[in-house]
């Protein structure tokens, strides 16, 4: 049985990642700074095949000690999905130092160098999967989100530069960009909002957790061995 280690899995996203990866056969190390109620019942009802393992990944230094501490917890990690990550709205002009650099922290630094040491594994092995999770804000901005749309394009570039250097090897690297989807991150957003967002999509409505899993789930799918170096958009047609 294959594991696959995901980030950010207690809530939201992540966790909604975790259930579908458990659904398709794979055991799942969830990380994350604590655990939930909604991760404990999934962990209840996967038979085993969903762990918890905790840790501050803004703690940079650490982040070698989570590599092997999940190793030594399920065995040799053979997919890593990068999706912890935190969104702070305001103008840049109005962030403090801290602000900007807390997010630079968790969401490029942290999964850049947690991906350094998971990878040492998979390169030994000669074969895995890395899935980093953008943002559709890499590509079209919004106002308000300058620093975590920056965040969110640096995965981009790191994940086709990574998808040259680990090719080679057997690794294939690619990234999931999510549109506006129904998770903590976007409940702050009124009513009126969210119905605009979803009526300039193609489809009408904004995309759910549960599609962004299944994305993720298909690139580490043996369907998408040939796959690498790739974005895929889930927004529901908001760019088409």
């Amino acid at each position: 049985m294959r594991n696959v280690l995901v980030t950010g899995a207690s809530r939201g996203l992540g966790l909604a990642i975790a259930k579908h990866l458990i659904d398709q056969g794979f055991q799942v190390l969830a990380v994350a700074r604590n655990a939930s109620e909604g991760l404990a019942s999934a962990m209840a009802a996967a038979d085993g095949r969903l762990r918890f393992l905790p840790a501050d990944l803004s703690d940079i230094d650490r982040l070698g000690d989570v590599a092997r501490a999940a190793k030594q917890a399920v065995g040799p990690i053979w997919g890593l999905v990068n999706n912890a990550g935190s969104s702070r709205e305001g103008l840049l002009a109005n962030l403090t130092h801290g602000q900007i650099e807390s997010l630079v922290r968790l969401n490029t630094l942290s999964p850049m160098v947690l991906t350094k040491y998971v990878a040492r594994g998979m390169m030994a092995a000669g074969e895995g999967r890395i899935v980093n999770i953008s943002s559709i804000m890499a590509s079209t901005g919004f106002n308000g989100l300058s620093v975590y749309g920056a965040t969110k394009a640096s995965m981009v570039g790191f994940t086709k530069s990574l998808a040259r250097e680990l090719g080679g090897l057997g690794i294939t690297v690619n990234a999931v960009a999510p549109g506006f989807i129904d998770t903590d991150l976007t409940s702050g957003l009124a009513e009126a909002d969210r119905a605009r967002i979803a009526g300039r999509s193609a489809l009408k409505r904004l995309a759910e957790p549960e599609d962004v899993a299944a994305a993720v789930a298909y690139l580490l799918s043996e369907g998408a061995r040939n796959v690498t170096g790739a974005v895929l958009t889930v927004d529901a047609g908001g760019t088409a």
